[in-house]
C-alpha cells in the first residue's frame, strides 16, 4: 500500500555541483493510511539500516551511504487533489511532475535552472532552511520556467522593489483573476516574503514564503554585480578569508571579534535555525555599544557555528531614564549616571563605551546565562 518515487533535483535532472548531496526518496502511502503516523511506518521499512531521524512537521530519515552523499527518506500521503495534503511534503509528487512536464517542452530550461541554482548556491541564497531563508530548489525551477532563462531571471528579479502596498506577485498559471484575490486567499503568514510566487500545483501556497528580505537584498546586490561584470567567480563559493578581514579591520582602526556557539539542538535545520537566531540576537546586543561594520555567520551543519564581527566602539551611548515627574527615580538615575540630559518630559544618560568587544561579550555571557539556556545555546566561546 505504498510506492516509492525519487523527488527533488535528482528526479528533475537539475542537480548542481555541491560539497554534499542529498537525494530525496519519497514513500507515498495510500489513502487508507490517512491520519496514521507515517513516520513510524517508514521506520519499520528501514529496520536494520543505520539512519538519523530528522524532526519536522512530519519526521523523516537520513541515510549516509557515502560521506558526502545522503538519502532522505520522506513519508508522504498519496493525494489526488492538493487540498487533501496533510503536510507540504505531500505536494512533492505534483512538484516533480509539473517541472518535468515543463522541461520536456524545452530541454534548454534544465540548463537555465542549473545556472540559477549554481548562482544562488555560490552566493549563499539557496535553501529554504530557516538559517538561510533563501530560494528553495522548487522556487528557482518555477522562476526559470516563468522568466524562460537565467539572465532574464536576474535582470527582472534584481530590479524588483517592495513598493508600498504593491508587493510583486508571480502567478505562472494565472490561478487568480487579480492580486486582491491573492491577498485575501493566502494565509497572512505566507505574505511576508518580498515576492509572492503562487505554487502552480496548489494556489493557496506561496513557494517563496521562506525568502527573507535580508537574503533577497543580498541576492539583488549579487545580481547587479554579475550583470555589470559577468564572471565565473559568481558560480563558485567564495570562502571568507578571516585573516584578510582581520588585517583590513586593523588597518582601519577597528576591532575584530570571532566567536563560536554550540547548540543543544539536533544538527541540520533545527540547530542551524537556533544558531542563526542567536547570532542575530547577539548582533543586536552588540550594536547598542558598537558600530557593526561587517559580520559573518558560518554553520557547520552539526551543532556549532562561528561568527565574526568587525566593530568600532560608539563614542557615547544613550540610556533612557525616568519621566521628570518621577522624583524618586530621577534622584536615583542622576546618582547612577554622571552625564544626564533632559529631552521633553524625560531624562536620558550619556555614557562612554569603555569595554573592548571581548570584555563586552564576557560580561554579557555572565549576565545572560538564562537567556543562553532559553535560546538552546550550550556554549559560547571567544576565539579571537
Amino acid at each position: 500500500d505504498a510506492e516509492v518515487f525519487v523527488g527533488g533535483s535528482f528526479a528533475k535532472s537539475t542537480v548542481v555541483k555541491k560539497e554534499k548531496y542529498d537525494a530525496d526518496v519519497f514513500i507515498r502511502f495510500s489513502k487508507k493510511h490517512k491520519n496514521k503516523n507515517l513516520s513510524k511506518l517508514t521506520k519499520k521499512f528501514l529496520k536494520g539500516i543505520k539512519k538519523q531521524k530528522i524532526h519536522g512537521s512530519r519526521d523523516y530519515f537520513k541515510i549516509y551511504p557515502k560521506k558526502k552523499f545522503a538519502i532522505e527518506v520522506v513519508p508522504v500521503l498519496k493525494i489526488n487533489k492538493p487540498e487533501e495534503a496533510e503536510n507540504v511534503t505531500d505536494l512533492s509528487y505534483s512538484h516533480v511532475k509539473y517541472v518535468k512536464d515543463k522541461a520536456s517542452l524545452s530541454k534548454k530550461l534544465l540548463d537555465e535552472i542549473k545556472l540559477a541554482k549554481a548562482f544562488c548556491e555560490a552566493n549563499k541564497c539557496y535553501g529554504a532552511e530557516s538559517y538561510i531563508n533563501g530560494f528553495s530548489g522548487y522556487a528557482l525551477e518555477l522562476l526559470i520556467i516563468y522568466y524562460r532563462s537565467f539572465l532574464n531571471f536576474l535582470k527582472n528579479t534584481c530590479i524588483l522593489e517592495d513598493i508600498k502596498d504593491s508587493k510583486p506577485v508571480i502567478d505562472i498559471e494565472n490561478k487568480y483573476d487579480n492580486k486582491n484575490q491573492i491577498m485575501l486567499d493566502l494565509n497572512s503568514s505566507k505574505l511576508n516574503s518580498p515576492i509572492i510566487l503562487i505554487d502552480p500545483t496548489y494556489k493557496k501556497r506561496n513557494s517563496l514564503a521562506a525568502l527573507s528580505e535580508e537574503t533577497f537584498e543580498k541576492f539583488k546586490e549579487k545580481c547587479k554585480d554579475f550583470l555589470k561584470n559577468p564572471d565565473l567567480k559568481y558560480f563558485e563559493k567564495q570562502k571568507t578569508d578571516i585573516n584578510q578581514v582581520k588585517k583590513q579591520a586593523k588597518q582601519r582602526g577597528e576591532r575584530f571579534l570571532l566567536l563560536e556557539a554550540k547548540t543543544t539542538k539536533q544538527p541540520g535545520d533545527i540547530a542551524g535555525s537556533k544558531l542563526s537566531k542567536f547570532h542575530k540576537h547577539l548582533a543586536e546586543e552588540i550594536s547598542q555599544f558598537f558600530e557593526i561594520h561587517e559580520k559573518g555567520f558560518n554553520y557547520d551543519m552539526k551543532k556549532t557555528a562561528r561568527f565574526f564581527f568587525v566593530l568600532k566602539p560608539k563614542k557615547e551611548i544613550v540610556f533612557m531614564g525616568p519621566p521628570v515627574k518621577d522624583k524618586e527615580n530621577v534622584k536615583r538615575f542622576r546618582k547612577e549616571h554622571k552625564k544626564v540630559i533632559q529631552k521633553g518630559e524625560r531624562l536620558y544618560a550619556l555614557e562612554k563605551v569603555n569595554n573592548t568587544p571581548r570584555e563586552f561579550v564576557k560580561e554579557w555571557k555572565k549576565n545572560n546565562k538564562r537567556k543562553l539556556k532559553e535560546m538552546s545555546i550550550k556554549k559560547l566561546r571567544i576565539l579571537e
